[in-house]
């Protein structure tokens, strides 16, 4: 198997908030809404996520542990990012820094408790070079 594509769909009881949440904080464009299943797009043809009622009883609601790396352009855009989110009151798990690993970054979450990591690539340090492959 090749995939072309790989979105995540989440399952929730409640999909006003994705509407809100995701079209104000990180520009989202709607580009699916049939009422029990919605789509975004962020940027021109950029990635996309996307979120559904529960269709059948076996259908398992989102039960949090769950982080998404979203990287952006560069640091100016990873400032921009943070002051907006602590602007909006956003709760954040992880404060605006450098990290060994080679980004400077910040954590905040969705309303279901999907974590977003913020970042832009910055250089490593030596104790961290040797990881990347």
């Amino acid at each position: 198997m090749h995939p072309i594509d790989i979105s995540a769909t989440i399952v929730v009881e409640d999909l006003d908030k994705a509407r809100a949440f995701y079209t104000t904080h990180l520009d989202g464009r709607l580009i699916f809404d049939c009422g029990w299943y919605i789509g975004f797009q962020f940027g021109q043809d950029g990635p996309t996520l996307h979120f559904m009622l529960p269709q059948s009883p076996d259908h398992q609601l989102y039960q949090g542990g769950l982080t998404y790396n979203l990287k952006l352009e560069n640091a100016a855009k990873v400032e921009e990012a943070h002051r907006e989110a602590v602007e909006a009151g956003l709760p954040l798990l992880m404060p605006l820094e450098d990290h060994p690993w080679g980004d400077r970054g910040f954590c905040t979450l969705d309303p279901y408790g999907v974590a977003l990591y913020v970042y832009v690539d910055i250089e490593p340090s030596e104790e961290f070079k040797q990881f990347y492959l």
